[in-house]
C-alpha cells in the first residue's frame, strides 16, 4: 500500500560495479606527483587508490575550499593538546580510518603502528581495496 497508489515509481536498475579507479602516481618520499616528460604520470587500480590514500591523509581537512568537507585528515588538530600519548595515538588511528573510508575503493583500514618520532607523527597504514591489499607510511 503507497500514499499515492494511482502514481507508480519505476526503479531503475543500479550498476553497483566501480569504473577502474585512475589517478596521479606519487612520489611518496618527495611528497609530490611524479612527472615523466612533462606531464604526470597517470596509474589505474590498486597504485592509483594508494596514491589517493596518501594524498587523503597528507590533506588537512577543512583547510582547503577546493576539497568537500569529507576528504582530508584531522590529524592537525592534535597539535598542541594536552593530550596523553595513548590518546594521541588512538586519536590519529580513527583520523586515519575515517580519512580513508569515505573512498567507495577501500573497504576497510587498519592502522598497523602510530609512533612519535619527537614533534613528528609516523603512521603505518594497511588498507584493503576492491583491488586488494595495500600498505603505506605517512
Amino acid at each position: 500500500m503507497t500514499l499515492f497508489p494511482m502514481f507508480s515509481a519505476s526503479v531503475a536498475a543500479q550498476s553497483t560495479a566501480l569504473p577502474l579507479y585512475t589517478d596521479v602516481a606519487m612520489d611518496y618520499d618527495k611528497g609530490e606527483p611524479r612527472w615523466e616528460s612533462g606531464n604526470p604520470v597517470i596509474v589505474t587500480g590498486l597504485e592509483a587508490v594508494k596514491s589517493w590514500a596518501w594524498r587523503a591523509i597528507a590533506t588537512e581537512r577543512y583547510r582547503w575550499p577546493i576539497f568537500t568537507w569529507s576528504y582530508g585528515c584531522e590529524l592537525r588538530t592534535l597539535v598542541g593538546q594536552p593530550y596523553l600519548a595513548e590518546t594521541k595515538r588512538s586519536e590519529a588511528t580513527r583520523y586515519a580510518s575515517e580519512a580513508l573510508m569515505v573512498s567507495p575503493y577501500i573497504t576497510s583500514v587498519t592502522v598497523k603502528e602510530v609512533a612519535f618520532e619527537d614533534s613528528t607523527l609516523h603512521l603505518e597504514v594497511e588498507f584493503e581495496s576492491v583491488y586488494g591489499k595495500e600498505r603505506l607510511n605517512v
